[in-house]
């Protein structure tokens, strides 16, 4: 055992081979340059996790599997390329709750794809979403008729979510018992 311990090479293991300033630029860069390729994309392809919290996963991923790797340096340079990517996603939810005109630029507003029961084609376009997929979730969320929805906004994490209009159609009224 302790023969297989001194095999190790530690310096290999916990000295990193670049600058701690080159490993944080590094991770800024990269955690930067997809959080604004993520936050571009229509909603319905990132699915109901947020931007930020998809793109931490990716980035750890792939800090944490290149720090375990024996080609990758040292286990200190997934270290420093992890706490970089909590870092600024730290900073950037930080940033957009202390400050609503960031936020506003971290997080896609809420887009509405129907209005007093009639759809809005631009806002669908826009978000790849086809009449059929809209009436589905639509349908998931207990609304048969389109004419019976007030507004359904597409959500910055993907989902669809409803303002009924009560006055209209039976679809939405409770089965009597009795």
């Amino acid at each position: 055992m302790i023969d297989l311990l001194l095999t190790v090479n530690w310096h290999k293991l916990f000295v990193p081979n670049i600058s701690l300033t080159e490993h944080f630029l590094r991770g800024t860069i990269v955690y930067l340059a997809l959080f604004s390729l993520l936050r571009f994309l229509p909603s319905r392809q990132v699915g109901a996790v947020g931007v930020t919290d998809l793109l931490v996963v990716i980035l750890f991923a792939n800090a944490a599997q290149n720090a375990m790797a024996t080609d990758y340096t040292s286990i200190t340079d997934g270290l420093i390329l992890i706490g970089t990517i909590i870092f600024w996603s730290y900073l950037l939810n930080w940033l957009g709750y202390q400050f609503p005109s960031i936020q506003r630029v971290l997080t896609a507003p809420p887009l509405l794809l129907v209005k007093n029961g009639r759809m809005i084609y631009r806002n669908m376009r826009r978000e790849l979403i086809t009449e059929s997929e809209l009436r589905l979730q639509l349908r998931k969320q207990g609304v048969e008729k389109i004419e019976d929805v007030k507004k359904a906004f597409m959500e910055p994490d993907g989902n669809i979510s409803v303002i009924a209009d009560m006055a209209k159609g039976q679809s939405l009224s409770r089965p009597r018992i009795g």
